[in-house]
């Protein structure tokens, strides 16, 4: 080819011919794939980072499926409680109908005391003997008007002049002394009623004040001494009380003889898992003399008391508590024949019929249990139980140090706090059946809590989905922007070459005339 010479012209044109042709199949190439970086002798800088930002969007779309695997095993375990709650709840609808069935007992478990006779519910003490008439604090000695004075006697006149036997302090009209609420008024004379004159005697004042209480009041060595009397307690105050000696105050009656259970103590042992009880009976602060208060004192202990019309009281287990035997009992109340005597709880007596319709219902709620095992182990997806403590961990991002563990749990009935009941042990009264009612009611709460547990878990998972969604648009349209070509320019520029290579064609064609010209003399 070297022996070929080319004029400047024809070289021209074709070096101009040629560039077209490179730049032609450049811009076919571009229209073709629809990238105007192609390789990395395109544009360096933006192929490699097109082709970073396209490895990290295909990382994070392959994590992908593994997170939509994350959410199925949130929903399979979600499904699961909700199934789960669903079996608790008919195991309490069981329990339930066990707390309305028949008692499982004709004869709960009971001791009754002797007999104390007088006790009624308003008074478990019994009658105590009466009150009886106290002497109240004898008087000063009070003395005469007599020029060598002497000690007052019941004849003494409540008034009178010098050197006469009267008191040495004149009562005036208008003194009083008041005995027990009633007043005894001192007048200059015409008294009437309760009222003296002022010229009667100590002893009219004594006899009119006895007339009130009943007691029998003394004077002696110018001393008086009052007396209650049986029917109330002495109280006595006045202006007259001073001019006999006296001072004013409350003199209290003689008590009578205790009541037969004032005083006594009475224990029982705890009574299924009550508190133990410890009686004082009587009437002061903290002590039992009504039935309602002995029975208010029973009730931590699940007991109820009664007593019948000739003063025995008959203690009781509660309904709730029918299977229970009462406790032991002790107390000076128990060793006093006189008032409770010797006391011994009898066993309760099983009603045959009642208790297998609880062995029935005991039969059902087993049944429920097993569904309840079952279940549990069943609420997996792809290998992943999270109810059978399975852990599942979920990678976010293509590096694995973006992650989110979530920890199973365990609800088996055993992980819920249930267990199988058994016949003669379960269900027998509603203290029992209750115990039961509590522990489901307490796996409820359990599996409301771990529900929503889970919820927060599947909403953090379906966030970072639609996260890590919307982060491989942002990377592929990054990518994008660095490598695709702008088909309508690309366009243009492949018409625009072609006319250009159409024209350079015809250029060279022009270039070659002049030659051509040459041939044509030489032929």
């Amino acid at each position: 080819m070297s022996d070929i010479v080319l004029s400047a012209s024809v070289r021209q044109n074709l070096l101009s011919l040629q560039s077209t042709a490179e730049l032609l199949s450049t811009t076919q190439t571009r229209l073709a794939t629809g990238k105007k970086v192609n390789s990395a002798l395109d544009n360096p800088t933006n192929f490699f980072t097109a082709a970073g930002l396209d490895a990290r969007a295909s990382d994070i779309n392959n994590l992908l499926d593994s997170i939509g695997n994350g959410v199925q095993v949130l929903q399979a375990a979600n499904t699961g409680i909700t199934s789960l709650q669903k079996l608790v709840d008919t195991a309490k609808s069981i329990a339930n109908q066990a707390l309305q069935a028949t008692s499982g007992y004709s004869t709960k478990s009971q001791a009754t005391t002797a007999a104390i006779t007088g006790a009624t519910a308003d008074n478990l003490l019994g009658p105590g003997g009466a009150p009886t008439d106290a002497a109240a604090t004898p008087g000063s000695v009070v003395n005469n008007s007599l020029t060598v004075p002497a000690p007052i006697t019941a004849a003494t006149t409540l008034s009178g002049g010098v050197n006469t036997d009267s008191l040495a302090t004149d009562f005036i009209a208008g003194d009083t002394i008041v005995v027990n609420g009633t007043t005894i008024n001192f007048v200059a004379s015409g008294a009437t009623g309760n009222d003296l004159n002022i010229t009667d005697t100590v002893g009219d004042v004594l006899a009119r004040i006895d007339s009130i209480t009943g007691g029998t009041s003394t004077i002696s060595g110018g001393a008086i001494t009052l007396h209650t009397g049986t029917a109330s307690d002495l109280t006595i105050s006045g202006s007259g009380l001073a001019k006999l000696g006296l001072t004013a105050g409350t003199t209290a009656r003689t008590p009578g003889a205790p009541a037969a259970l004032d005083g006594k103590t009475l224990t029982i042992g705890a009574t299924d898992g009550g508190t133990a009880t410890s009686i004082t009976f009587g009437t002061g602060t903290g002590q039992i003399n009504t039935l309602d208060q002995l029975n208010t004192a029973l009730a931590a202990n699940n007991l109820t008391a009664s007593i019948n019309s000739a003063g025995a009281i008959t203690f009781t287990t509660t309904n709730d508590h029918a299977s229970a035997t009462i406790g032991a009992f002790g107390g000076d109340a128990t060793t006093d024949p006189n008032t409770f005597g010797a006391m011994t709880a009898s066993a309760p007596v099983e009603d045959a019929n009642a208790q297998n319709t609880r062995a029935t219902l005991i039969g059902q709620y087993n049944q429920v249990i097993d569904q309840i095992r079952t279940t549990a182990q069943d609420a997996s997806f792809n290998g992943i139980n999270l109810l059978n403590g399975d852990q599942l961990k979920l990678v976010f991002n293509e590096t694995g140090k973006s992650t989110l563990t979530i920890q199973g749990v365990t609800f088996d009935p055993a992980g819920l706090g249930l267990s199988s009941l058994a016949k003669g042990t379960d269900f027998l009264d509603n203290a029992s059946t209750n115990a039961v009612l509590d522990s489901l009611n307490t796996a409820s709460s359990t599996l409301r809590s771990q529900a929503s547990t889970f919820g927060s878990n599947l909403s953090i998972v379906q966030i970072r989905q639609d996260f890590s969604k919307n982060l491989i648009n942002v990377l592929q349209t990054g990518s994008a922007n660095l490598t695709l070509a702008d088909t309508n320019e690309e366009a243009a520029n492949s018409q625009a070459l072609a006319t250009r290579q159409s024209i350079a064609v015809s250029a060279l064609a022009l270039a070659n005339q002049s030659q051509q010209s040459v041939l044509q003399l030489l032929r």
